[in-house]
């Protein structure tokens, strides 16, 4: 089951389990659509793959115990431990690698 963590990673904006803007790599590295495209170039700070839109978790339990209110969303805010100019510089050197190809 997915983490669904709270904020982006990079610019720490609220990224509630039912925001189409989350993004996700094979991780569960969390960050907003914006900081993916225009600061990450679509490549993870943390692991150099690439970013999908997470899943959203359902609101209501169609199936018994399955929605986000059996299965709650982390509350752990998670903070990138690279700087901005470092984050830039590495994914300015893999953004022209395809994610598969990485």
């Amino acid at each position: 089951m997915l983490q669904l963590r709270p904020n982006c990673e990079l610019c720490d904006c609220d990224l509630p389990p039912h925001d189409q803007r989350a993004r996700i790599c094979t991780y569960e590295c969390t960050f907003c659509v914006s900081c993916v495209e225009e600061v990450l170039k679509n490549v993870c700070p943390n692991c150099a793959g690439g970013f999908v839109p997470r899943p959203i978790r359902p609101k209501t339990a169609h199936r018994p115990g399955v929605s986000v209110k059996d299965q709650p969303p982390s509350r752990d805010r998670v903070h990138s431990s690279r700087s901005r100019e470092e984050i830039e510089i590495f994914s300015m050197d893999l953004k022209d690698i395809a994610p598969e190809d990485r």
